[in-house]
């Protein structure tokens, strides 16, 4: 038979398995009573150990890359696609049908001899949370780019949270086998966009459909995967590159060799130190140990970030990107955990993620930062002042977890039973292992202050994540008031899973309001109550988050003169507001006193004339949306004997009702940054478009055969833009959005927003 209906014949075989497959259950490596590397190994050596995440822009192909990695070290038998919906860590109906992630889910696998725990987190900006409190427990992480696209909008955004958190990277060019994927410009716009400094690790043999390989500049060995349709990738050819290899590839590994050990010795003294010496007339005699050791410091250091390069979907490159992250990427013991010092061997561990099983109740992910866990043991929870009994131990794979007997330091853990932990609780042994780290707290920071420095006590508790304000809500309501307890159960369990749902009661019309971070999260969450809790709810339409602030100084007093009953009440208060300090994305207020007011105020009327503040902040003037950039100094406060301080919060929020009223409203709106890629021939259309929803063009930037529309565009003009955006382009267009900032509206279109809500347009 010919080669090519031999070839034919094989390609047509693995489209029918790959179909057929959809009709079995995923095929996992390990059977229930025979968990190798879990029961023989439940706590391996810390050294040991990457707890990683991996992070990208959507489509970049963190869930196919996470695949890979799960079937080469053996965790599965046969390798899961996003398109046919059956991979480990997208699980969620919802995910599987729209072929994205929406929760992060968590996997643990051992590779040669190092237990990895990886999590593998959303690439729409809906779910930036769910990147965010993964980031916060993990050692490092593995940032996915789109070779053939470079930095896109979202890979600046986990960019940052992974350099807020201070976790050091490594970097991976996925699709190195698409038309249009560049190494080198995928490497410069690392730079310029990031500004990181990247140290490529590899060279890629081929381009395009033509990627057949790569070259590790450390090593110089190079790795071959076969071309035919039937591999999967795990077997490949690796062997050093010798003289009789392509000149062209010889000459461009030498450069890229030599370019690498010059950036590595600009960052790293001790490596150039020898390099001048040893190596000096020589730099590629550099010994391939010494180079691999130099770039494990700069990478741990975050002064330079390993870049490497593959297709996942084409199964190319991924066992050298395992091989990095266990000799690039920090083990839990070589991370500044500050609070090992003051808990020794005790438990202190951080809940970063809850969700809740059907059978189990809630389940809390805990990252262990010191001393191990067991099941059917109590635990403190410093943060709810509250102790809790764990009843079981679990590590997760995914929606699969395996019970386990105890877990170690470093490692992240299952627990059950947990039902008042939630995301950012700090949990101890007891209450008196956290007395005794105080102490030792206490006398370090004393000790410190001799020395002109010392820890804050306040890092005995581990800092949570940080919430996002929502920008989207919608009303919600139950099909029949016979399901109203049901759906607020629901709403308290989906609040207590994902922290950026906001639920809240309207106090007018007595309506239940969802608050979320987009059209999409809130489109996920009613389908995840229809689904899961089998409540057909309706949906109010979307409505946007918007702030008020004032425009120019005003001052007032007001008097409140009231009997109850035989008591009366009587409270002036004078006050002046003026445009204060803006944030972009906040609802930033500032309160001050005058100096004779400070001194004069009891602690008991401060905090009631704060919470009537803090009140009033809550309702603008205009619509009773959330105020901004407000500056409030108090002037004045009198209160005569036997008034009540609830008096006080009363008199104090209508006089700075009065003076928000006095200094002129004005409505903020969030505004989104917005890129679009699109072909040339539709870009005329969608610029347009953009056009009518009072969109702002920044730039305009080519990309191969497409170009990149940069732009901010108000958010409520973007409700549907992804339905107008395909029939614009017949289907060939991307887009996504971030909050960029809160920005005031133009006079016309702030009148227009007062007609429409007053029911008058």
């Amino acid at each position: 038979m010919h080669f090519g209906e031999t070839f034919s014949i094989l390609q047509e075989f693995v489209r029918h398995c790959r179909t057929s497959r959809l009709q079995w259950k995923r095929s996992y490596s390990f059977l229930k009573d025979e968990v190798k590397s879990i029961r023989t190994v439940v706590n391996p050596d810390i050294s040991k150990i990457r707890n990683i995440g991996i992070m990208a822009h959507i489509d970049a192909g963190k869930t196919t890359t996470t695949e890979r990695m799960l079937y080469y070290s053996g965790y599965t038998r046969t390798i899961g696609d996003v398109d046919d919906g059956d991979t480990v860590t997208d699980y969620m109906a919802q995910e599987r049908e729209r072929g994205i992630t929406i929760q992060s889910a968590a996997v643990t696998f051992d590779w040669k001899e190092h237990r990895i725990n990886l999590i593998d987190t959303p690439g729409h900006v809906d779910f930036t949370l769910e990147v965010e409190r993964s980031l916060r427990v993990l050692d490092g992480a593995v940032a996915v780019f789109d070779a053939s696209a470079g930095v896109e909008a979202q890979t600046m955004t986990v960019w940052r949270q992974a350099d807020k958190h201070k976790v050091p990277c490594v970097c991976f060019l996925n699709k190195m086998d698409k038309p249009g994927a560049s190494l080198s410009n995928s490497v410069e716009s690392i730079k310029s966009k990031l500004k990181a400094n990247p140290i490529v690790l590899q060279t890629p043999i081929g381009s395009g459909r033509g990627f057949i390989g790569l070259v590790d500049l450390i090593t110089k060995q190079r790795m071959t995967w076969p071309v035919y349709a039937i591999e999967d990738g795990r077997v490949f050819e690796s062997r050093v590159l010798e003289s009789t290899d392509d000149p062209q590839l010889l000459d461009e590994v030498s450069l890229a060799r030599g370019a690498l050990i010059e950036q590595v010795a600009d960052v790293d003294d001790d490596f150039a130190e020898l390099v001048l010496g040893e190596y000096a007339d020589h730099f590629d005699a550099v010994p391939a140990v010494k180079l691999r050791e130099a770039v494990r410091r700069v990478s741990l250091a975050r002064r330079a970030v390993p870049v490497l390069c593959g297709s996942s979907l084409k199964n190319k490159g991924v066992q050298p990107l395992l091989d990095a992250i266990t000799a690039y990427l920090p083990a839990p013991n070589e991370r500044n955990h500050d609070l090992r010092r003051w808990y020794k061997d005790d438990l202190c561990a951080l809940a970063f993620k809850v969700v809740h099983d059907k059978q189990r109740g809630p389940l809390v992910f805990l990252r262990i930062y010191s001393g191990s866990m067991k099941p059917q043991s109590a635990i403190y929870n410093i943060n709810r002042n509250g102790t809790e009994r764990m009843s079981r131990l679990l590590v997760p794979f995914a929606d699969q977890h395996v019970e386990i007997p105890s877990l170690s330091t470093g490692n992240i853990a299952l627990a059950v039973g947990l039902k008042q932990t939630v995301t950012g609780d700090t949990v101890v042994s007891s209450k008196a292992v956290a007395a005794a780290a105080a102490r030792r707290a206490q006398l370090e920071l004393e000790s410190g202050r001799e020395k002109g420095s010392g820890p804050e006590v306040s890092s005995l508790v581990l800092a949570g994540v940080e919430v996002p304000e929502p920008v989207f809500f919608c009303s919600i309501e139950p099909p029949t008031m016979a399901k109203q307890a049901d759906l607020e159960h629901a709403l308290n369990c989906l609040q207590r899973e994902d922290p950026s749902l906001k639920v809240k009661t309207d106090h007018d019309s007595g309506q239940t309001v969802l608050c979320g971070m987009g059209e999409l999260h809130i489109e996920i969450l009613h389908d995840r109550i229809r689904r899961e809790y089998n409540i057909e709810t309706h949906l109010g339409p979307l409505q946007v988050a918007y702030r008020e602030t004032i425009l120019q100084s005003v001052s007032t007093t007001d008097t409140l003169d009231r009997t109850l009953g035989e008591k009366r009440h009587v409270v002036t208060v004078e006050l002046a507001v003026s445009p204060g300090m803006e944030s972009s994305t906040g609802t930033s207020c500032q309160t001050t006193y005058a100096e004779e007011v400070e001194a004069q105020l009891p602690a008991d009327i401060r905090e009631a004339v704060n919470s009537g503040m803090q009140s009033a902040y809550l309702q603008g003037p205009l619509l009773g949306y959330p105020m901004q950039g407000v500056s409030t100094v108090i002037c004045s406060v009198a209160v005569e004997p036997g008034t009540s301080l609830a008096m006080v919060s009363a008199c104090v929020a209508r006089c700075m009702l009065k003076a928000l009223k006095q200094a002129g409203g004005q409505v903020l709106e969030p505004v989104m940054s917005l890129e679009v890629t699109v072909g040339e021939e539709y870009l005329s259309p969608v610029l347009g478009d953009l056009a009518q929803r009072r969109g702002s063009v920044c730039d305009i930037q080519s990309r191969h055969d497409h170009k990149v529309l940069l732009a901010t565009v108000p958010l409520a003009e973007t409700m549907g833009y992804s339905t107008v955006l395909r029939t614009l382009t017949s289907g060939n267009a991307t887009f996504s959005l971030e909050l960029s900032s809160y920005e005031p509206m133009k006079f016309q279109d702030q009148n227009a927003l007062l007609n429409k809500m007053a029911g008058l347009a």
